[in-house]
């Protein structure tokens, strides 16, 4: 693990010297409209949170057309309904690339639906821009993550319960597919190496919108009631949330009792709740809509003129997008092209602003740098930031923590063009996803 992370330092520092090249060779005009995939579910469980993305993409597609398009072409988008049914999403990705020929897909929400969209944007060569956090064990050639891996979210919320309020019980709640089992499985090796007990690790999982959580929540808080600071580290998704956070409520468990810090509530989720009652509890997360920027408030008051709504929220997964896209123009305009292997090598290096003051960098291994942030939920939906890395941190593809990962890196650079390259074999192991579950 040591020469992993020699190797994974370096990279990191790659971040601070890359630099892009915005004079891009002009390739000849094609004909016709730049045609980019929607690939977010505007129905079914998912809907409560990406139907939000699929509108940010039009807005920001709209916004890039007043400008003058791309490349001098106008840009076009092909809106799909993949309805938060993990195999429709393969079908939709296959109708976007095969059918509508679009250069570029963004979308997808939880692991299983990127996981279903995986083989086909491989085969069939296109470009997906993946905007959400996810538990990492990954690092495919036609994949630019944008969310969060589990080293720019999971452990350092851990870190930080643990640090800085004393937590020594665990309960890791999560929806009962990839992502969340994926990433206790990480925070599990995490949580033990850092001399924490069987006993005092007690993890649950539920099905996609799962309604009924008295007895569940009656068994965290036995479970807290032992004398221990306990803390809920939730991986659960979609409108499970809401139900889930009310019976917080109905139990009174407050977050200084038990604090729940989770991975996938932002401000849309808590759009849809009372969130009187759980004032203090936590979501880490790389962007909130509370961040004191001027990128920001420029973001939010397009956001809020694009929807006509002045109680419109932002969200982390919001400016995932935003950077991506931002990245994807970039490297078009450098390759002078779409061309998806033009664009796939000038991508790397690339660097645009984020909104919370900073840069994002994209890097070989197709993951970018972020911030980490913990935010407290306040009375208006809103967080209030209480921590934050003093810097930003690369995303790291395969975990230190995973007996079949912690000797993996990966870098899309030519010679070594390696998702999951072993640095003590010194071998390449051929497949994306090598040591997911």
């Amino acid at each position: 693990m040591k020469i992993k992370k020699q190797i994974t330092a370096g990279l990191s520092a790659l971040a601070l010297s890359l630099t892009v090249s915005v004079s891009a060779p002009v390739a000849a005009a094609d004909e016709g409209p730049i045609k980019i995939g929607i690939l977010h579910s505007l129905s079914g469980t998912m809907a409560i949170s990406e139907s939000t993305l699929k509108d940010t993409m039009l807005m920001l597609i709209k916004e890039q057309n007043e400008k003058g398009g791309l490349l001098g072409r106008k840009l076009e988008p092909v809106v799909v309904d993949p309805a938060s049914n993990w195999p429709l999403f393969a079908e939709k990705a296959r109708e976007l690339l095969a059918k509508d020929k679009v250069d570029v897909i963004f979308g997808n929400w939880t692991s299983v639906s990127r996981k279903s969209v995986l083989p086909v944007v491989e085969e069939l060569n296109g470009l997906l821009f993946y905007p959400v956090q996810y538990e990492g064990e990954e690092s495919s050639e036609n994949v630019f993550y944008t969310g969060a891996a589990p080293n720019q979210q999971a452990i350092p919320a851990v870190d930080y319960l643990m640090n800085q309020v004393g937590v020594k019980r665990w309960v890791l709640a999560g929806t009962d597919y990839v992502y969340p089992r994926t990433t206790n499985k990480i925070l599990e090796a995490y949580l033990k190496d850092h001399g924490v007990a069987d006993d005092d690790i007690m993890v649950n999982y539920t099905p996609f919108g799962h309604s009924n959580w008295q007895s569940i929540v009656s068994d965290i808080k036995k479970f807290g009631s032992q004398g221990k600071k306990t803390a809920v580290v939730s991986t659960i998704n979609g409108d499970a949330n809401v139900p889930f956070y009310r019976e917080l409520a109905n139990q009174g468990i407050k977050a200084e009792d038990i604090p729940v810090v989770a991975f996938s509530v932002g401000e849309q989720e808590l759009s849809g709740i009372d969130t009187g009652p759980l004032v203090g509890h936590l979501a880490a997360w790389n962007y909130f809509m509370s961040v004191d920027t001027d990128a920001n408030y420029d973001f939010i008051d397009k956001w809020v003129a694009y929807t006509g709504k002045e109680d419109a929220v932002t969200n982390d997964p919001m400016e995932a997008h935003y950077i991506g896209f931002n990245m994807w123009m970039q490297a078009v305009k450098k390759a002078g092209t779409t061309d998806v292997d033009a664009v796939k090598d000038a991508i790397i290096g690339v660097s645009v602003p984020n909104l919370t003051g900073g840069y994002a960098t994209m890097m070989p291994n197709h993951h970018i740098t972020k911030p980490v942030l913990i935010g407290e939920i306040q009375d208006n939906g809103q967080f209030s930031v209480v921590w934050q890395t003093p810097t930003t941190v690369a995303g790291d593809a395969w975990s230190d923590y995973l007996p079949g990962s912690k000797d993996l890196i990966s870098d899309w650079r030519k010679p070594l063009h390696c998702g999951n390259y072993n640095v003590v074999t010194k071998s390449c192991g051929g497949k994306s996803e090598v040591a997911a579950e």
